[in-house]
């Protein structure tokens, strides 16, 4: 996928609920590390939640099979599998061991406001780890270094 594919996949996604805030957006990397579990390539989303936990949009999917969503168990629940949520902001699977990072642009609004990101992830033959990560989106955040509970060894963003 092109950047420019990838920031408006991430402007529909969430659009609706921060339309004003789309004009003020900065480049966000997200860095993914994880642990060395010895199976296949785990499918990962990344999604974000207002301050009341209410679903926001899905910044990211790795794996591309959409048979295998439905273990992506908090994901799937807040979007009830809806296909439309990743369509076009999908990539590969991630390989134990590896890393994943992508950049997007992301409003401002998300930060210090509430919001939160969450990564729900998967792999064939282990549990489901749903909300292995969830951190709250912050300035103050940024760069620090959030453990997983079964599959992420890290996870950091960076502004």
């Amino acid at each position: 996928m092109t950047p420019t594919l990838g920031k408006l996949a991430l402007t529909t996604a969430i659009a609706t609920s921060l339309l004003p805030a789309l004009a003020n957006a900065r480049p966000v990397t997200l860095t993914t590390t994880l642990n060395n579990y010895g199976g296949g390539g785990a499918y990962l989303v990344l999604y974000v939640t207002n301050a009341k936990g209410a679903y926001q949009g899905t910044l990211w999917m790795a794996g591309t099979h959409a048979k295998y969503y439905r273990h992506l168990l908090h994901w799937f629940r807040a979007t009830r599998g809806n296909l439309a949520e990743v369509n076009g902001i999908t990539g590969a699977s991630v390989g134990a061991g590896r890393t994943f990072k992508i950049t997007l642009d992301l409003p401002d609004a998300l930060f210090d406001a509430g919001y939160k990101l969450h990564i729900d992830a998967a792999a064939e033959n282990f549990r489901e780890s749903p909300s292995e990560i969830v951190v709250p989106l912050t300035k103050a955040g940024a760069g620090k270094a959030k453990r997983g509970r079964t599959f992420i060894k890290s996870f950091t963003y960076s502004m």
